[in-house]
């Protein structure tokens, strides 16, 4: 097993959270420079019957300017089988090329993968409210969803740093729509939104981290989760801000056992 990391703390060039407490707290980013989009953080769209055949590999969304994302079909897709989803939130000042990693992992476990892009430097929730970003996820959804089958069973919103706080704040309050979170290095959970049942949470630190230290995953986060009820696997590993190959291959067990 190779002890590269999978995403890197370079490949995200700036973490962003370093506000360490559990309710939510402001980005060091700050908010964006255009009035912000206020919305809850409740998703409409839903796995369905396709109605466009899709590209096998990866295509652009087609759904934003300059700050886009894509979705990754692996070969052994077919229609007539539901086939796992797996959605990557990228870090700070990163963008869903970060993911691209988890390419070769789609085609060799057999899932599609869907990686966006924030609208701004980092995701809404961070610095203030819900807002843009969820309007964006729910159209990237529907258009995944229009294109292909997907098992609802098996659908994981999953993060980096940044991209994990927000995995876990817009994952609880849509737990009905998503089977599966997952947590690489979070800083945050935005607090006051209900969660309509528990989910299985998978979270990952590096016991080295120089961004985000442990103990507030360890201490706050983790225990947090556990109290609303949630099955939390934790897995520490020696390291900085980032995933290496084998967190990213104990993630994935975990998801299809």
């Amino acid at each position: 097993m190779s002890s590269s990391p999978d995403i890197t703390r370079r490949a995200f060039v700036q973490a962003g959270l370093t506000a360490l407490a559990v309710p939510l707290v402001p980005s060091c980013l700050g908010p964006p420079a255009e009035p912000p989009i206020i919305t809850g953080p409740q998703l409409l769209a839903r796995p369905g019957t396709p109605t466009v055949a899709p590209v096998v590999g990866q295509s652009s969304l087609g759904l934003g300017s300059g700050r886009d994302g894509f979705l990754y079909v692996p070969q052994s897709y077919s229609p007539d089988t539901p086939m796992p989803l797996w959605i990557g939130l990228h870090g700070a000042e990163g963008s869903s090329d970060t993911w691209n990693g988890y390419r070769q992992r789609a085609e060799d476990r057999g899932f599609i993968l869907l990686a966006v892009d924030s609208r701004a430097s980092t995701w809404d929730a961070l610095y203030g409210a819900f807002g843009a970003d969820v309007l964006f996820i729910d159209e990237a959804l529907e258009h995944t969803f229009a294109r292909c089958r997907v098992d609802p069973n098996r659908f994981a919103l999953a993060g980096f740093s940044d991209g994990a706080s927000y995995a876990l704040s817009l994952g609880l309050p849509n737990a009905d729509l998503f089977s599966h979170l997952v947590a690489y290095s979070p800083g945050v959970i935005a607090s006051g939104y209900g969660q309509p049942r528990p989910i299985p949470v998978f979270v990952s630190h590096g016991t080295q981290d120089s961004v985000i230290p442990i103990e507030n995953t360890r201490e706050n986060i983790v225990p947090v989760l556990q109290a609303q009820g949630n099955t939390v696997t934790y897995r520490e590993f020696e390291g900085d801000h980032l995933v290496p190959a084998e967190i990213s291959t104990a993630a994935l067990d975990w998801f299809f056992t």
